[in-house]
């Protein structure tokens, strides 16, 4: 009975063996991960990144060879001290920097390679070949760097630079010493750009010796390469933008109206793509990340916010049509401004009077605008459904919100509407007359320049606008259809001839008479906006911002424009000039108006921008710095006051 009873036992234990067995080898078990092995060495093989050409077909970023020596560890055997001078000498670094890299390395993974010295050169390379067997744990990986095929427009190609751990936490497909887009097109399209890495197993031996491909190379991948993409900027305007915006700051930026497709864009100061390449990549960022006074890694052109100014005043006239509050033959009296009683609102410069929508648009009366803002908010008993209406219309610009492009970068802008005012003033405590700032592009509304030259597209095609882009192919891909559907403003078409008509009259007989270009009809609008900033924490005035927004020719139009420069005394002055030889640049191909031309490139602003740092007083409008000063306390005025 017992020999029976221990028969049976050791069957059941048996079965239950084998049925664990078979749950875990059917049901329960874990894959074989070839990553997670030890034994198996990845080496990665890395693709050839795409390429990017600009819209009429000129290379912009290629690529060049890259050599990085990378370490394993676990697997690097300790050098004596001669051999470790030799390998530090070899790698021109320290000792110190030695034992730091290996540190890093170490830190991150004993067992995964990482790079210990990234991107030496060809001659480093050649020299360092031949002798890497005599170093464990080391070995030289090959890659790409960037070559950039030209010297301008860093800040729509960006860079691409060493990926942190952040990185890798979110996206698998990233190691240490990877390559990523990090501004511009580089880090929109990265994606598109980077291909996929093909990756070789080799097996080891107990020695940790590499015995041969693991599998006869079965599960090995060949890399993919990234694609090739055209982007929208014309080269050739974009570098003539730079040279005019040399000395200068600010921002530039062209679309083409009937796609949306950025033509230019340009920031000021700015510097050269290739000074992000190599090994001195992280010393040259680093000095333009430091550079708080120029701001040259700031892209003016999507990120500045500044009061858009008098161009804001055409999206009044349109929203003053659209909500059937004025004529464009009615007329308003101007005595140098508006007046609320007794008591002035805005200040205004010498024209004829009274004007009509045509002439103040053309002489940007600052007195007829806030009489049309007035009567679009003042069209409802309460001043906040009147702003929200107000808003409506301003937003369907693309004014006031992200537009959704595909720039890494940007920012909303601000339209207020009567809950931003409510939360100033208080719930029903405000009215028009508060807020009149807002009619000639002052106050509280501000835009950034892609935003305005979008603003410019979207009236140029006398009602709808393409979402701005930057990608014009991919290879053998398509672009995303929000780039290609039209969106429609609130304004209808009719009313947009006659604020068009008042744009060209900027140019026949406005603000821009003298910019005119032979052959070219250009509707335009000049702007200047003021320029107030705290030092020592006094708020200072300092000089104007010069603004200008355009579009050309007249009808079917092919280029829309806005310049942004700043402390650039009044509209005309500087960004009128430069929109003028960026149009006839674009469409004629080359620039006739050698005088504005001659003028722009002998003209700098830089003592402009040292005067807040130069500790002495500088003169505004005929007065010192400090006098402006004293009349801000005294008047306590703030934005009424603008020259065109």
């Amino acid at each position: 009975m017992r020999k029976l009873l221990l028969l049976t036992t050791v069957i059941l234990v048996g079965l239950v063996f084998i049925a664990r067995l078979f749950y875990l080898q059917v049901y329960g078990g874990y894959e074989y991960d070839v990553f997670e092995d030890t034994a198996i060495r990845k080496v990665y093989n890395y693709p050839k990144r795409g390429y990017v050409y600009d819209r009429n077909g000129k290379l912009l970023v290629a690529n060049q060879p890259s050599y990085d020596v990378m370490v394993i560890p676990r697997e690097v055997e300790p050098l004596d001290s001669l051999e470790l001078i030799e390998f530090c000498k070899l790698l021109k670094i320290t000792r110190e920097d030695y034992d730091r890299k290996l540190e890093r390395a170490t830190n991150y993974s004993p067992r995964l390679p990482s790079p210990f010295v990234p991107q030496l050169s060809k001659t480093d390379y050649a020299v360092l070949q031949e002798k890497m067997r005599k170093y464990e744990g080391f070995y030289i990986q090959k890659r790409s760097l960037r070559s950039y095929q030209t010297t301008i427009g860093a800040n729509v190609l960006g860079d691409i630079g060493e990926v942190n751990r952040s990185i890798i936490e979110k996206d698998p497909y990233y190691n240490l010493g990877d390559l990523i887009g990090k501004q511009g097109v580089e880090l929109s399209y990265e994606d598109v750009l980077r291909g996929t890495k093909g990756i070789k197993f080799i097996q080891k031996d107990r020695f940790n010796k590499n015995i041969g491909p693991f599998k006869e190379g079965k599960l090995d991948t060949l890399p993919v390469p990234g694609k090739d993409i055209t982007i929208t900027i014309d080269a050739e305007l974009q570098a003539y933008g730079e040279l005019l915006m040399k000395h200068k700051r600010g921002g530039i930026v062209a679309i083409e109206p009937c796609s949306g497709e950025i033509l230019a864009m340009v920031t000021g100061p700015s510097y050269n793509p290739n000074i992000l390449v190599g090994r001195e990549r992280s010393r040259n960022y680093t000095k333009l990340h430091y550079d708080t006074i120029a701001k040259p890694l700031f892209d003016r052109g999507l990120l500045a916010q500044y009061p858009p100014g008098s161009p804001f005043k055409v999206i009044n006239a349109l929203i003053g049509l659209q909500e059937d509050v004025v004529e464009p033959n009615d007329k308003v009296g101007c005595r140098m401004g508006y007046y609320y009683g007794s008591r002035k609102l805005t200040g205004c410069h010498h024209h004829q009077s009274p004007v009509d929508m045509y002439s103040g648009i053309a002489q940007s009366c600052n007195a007829y605008f806030v009489t049309i803002y007035r009567k679009i908010i003042d069209k409802y008993k309460d001043a906040g459904v009147g702003m929200n209406n107000w808003a409506k219309h301003a937003k369907s610009f693309g004014l006031g919100d992200f537009l959704n492009n595909d720039l890494s970068v940007g920012r909303p802008g601000r339209i207020p509407d009567g809950d931003y005012y409510d939360r100033a003033y208080g719930d029903n405590r405000w009215g028009s007359t508060y807020i009149v700032s807002n009619a000639i592009g002052q106050g509280e509304v501000e835009a950034t320049p892609i935003q305005l030259a979008n603003m410019a597209a979207a009236i140029g095609n006398r009602g709808y606008y393409y979402t701005p882009h930057i990608i014009k192919e991919i290879e053998n891909d398509t672009i995303p259809l929000k780039y290609t559907t039209p969106k429609y403003t609130t304004i209808d078409k009719a009313h947009f001839e006659p604020v068009i008509q008042g744009m060209h009259d900027v140019y026949n007989k406005g603000t821009a008479a003298t910019l005119r270009v032979p052959g070219i009809e250009i509707c335009g609008k000049t702007g200047t906006a003021e320029n107030f900033v705290k030092i020592d924490s006094v708020k200072t005035q300092l000089t104007d911002h010069s603004i200008f927004v355009a579009f050309a020719p007249k009808d079917n139009p092919t280029i829309a424009i806005a310049v942004f420069v700043e402390n650039g005394y009044w509209g005309s002055r500087f960004a009128g000039r430069m929109a003028s030889l960026m149009i006839e640049k674009y469409i004629k191909g080359e620039v006739t108006r050698t005088d504005l031309e001659n003028w722009i490139l002998t003209h700098s602003l830089e003592n402009e921008y040292a005067k807040p740092y130069s500790g002495e007083p500088f003169k505004i409008n005929g007065q010192t710095s400090l006098q402006v000063i004293d009349n801000y306390a005294i008047e306590n005025s703030n934005q009424n006051d603008l020259k065109q």
